[in-house]
């Protein structure tokens, strides 16, 4: 992963567009992000784990590095960050990414689905700054996690309190999204969502500017009234593939005992 962060550009990017350091000595920007980026690969949970990778010759001599930032180093580097800081680290990752991306064929930029989505992470802390209590009476956060269907990949993950509804600040992150994918050449940008995203004031906005999107809608009376008035021909009827193939039916065994047949036990 080191190698490809190299290769791809991605450490200079980020020293390039993070400033978060008065002086780096003697690390930089990237060397404190990929430090808990590697962290979380091999294996760890939190800061403290990468007490025990200072001391691996091994986990060192892989990095080609002779020391890495320590728990207490990392936790001051992450007290720094403020929302533009973690937009600014946003913009690194994805003109790294775009490097990726141009090596794929054209058939790859035909069209571009991007999925989002809220999810619940539920703490054990007491103190966390942001945390408040969920729906279902759970403490946590709540990050809108916005992802391209095409790699699997995040493109944009924004934290928020347990309390907060799956829909706030989508919009902005929904209008990120399709203009980075716009800008790395793609020639259709369809959004995805559940119900929750539905937000009449921006599909108008979306439809103007070329973004597809398939947003579910709550079954509200005054929309099913409209629908039920609306042409046959007008629409039509949603055909979902089979999550699975059927197999085809298995002739049945035969029995080895012929009728007649007595059964001994022994």
């Amino acid at each position: 992963m080191h190698t490809l962060a190299r290769k791809v550009g991605l450490i200079e990017e980020i020293d390039r567009r993070l400033h978060l350091l008065k002086t780096h000595l003697p690390y930089h920007e990237s060397d404190h992000v990929l430090n808990i980026a590697y962290n979380l690969l091999a294996g760890g949970q939190c800061l403290e784990d990468l007490e025990p990778l200072r001391n691996d010759e091994v986990y060192l001599d892989a990095l080609g590095k002779q020391r890495i930032p320590d728990p207490t180093t990392a936790g001051d580097f992450c007290r720094r960050f403020r929302a533009e800081n973690i937009d600014a680290l946003f913009e690194a990752i994805h003109c790294a990414r775009r490097r990726v991306w141009a090596q794929q064929p054209e058939p790859f930029f035909e069209k571009t689905v991007i999925d989002v989505d809220g999810t619940f992470v539920p703490t054990t802390g007491e103190c966390k700054q942001g945390m408040n209590i969920a729906y279902n009476g759970t403490w946590g956060f709540h990050p809108l996690i916005v992802s391209l269907s095409n790699t699997q990949g995040p493109l944009l993950v924004e934290n928020r309190s347990g309390n907060r509804p799956s829909h706030e600040n989508a919009a902005v992150r929904i209008d990120q999204a399709a203009r980075w994918c716009r800008e790395a050449g793609f020639r259709r940008v369809r959004v995805r969502g559940d119900t929750d995203f539905t937000q009449t004031k921006h599909l108008d906005r979306w439809n103007e500017a070329g973004i597809e999107f398939v947003f579910g809608v709550d079954a509200m009376p005054n929309l099913v009234a409209i629908a039920m008035q609306l042409d046959s021909r007008v629409w039509k009827r949603l055909e979902r593939e089979p999550k699975y193939e059927r197999q085809r039916p298995r002739a049945r065994a035969s029995s080895s005992l012929e009728s007649g047949d007595e059964v001994h036990e022994g």
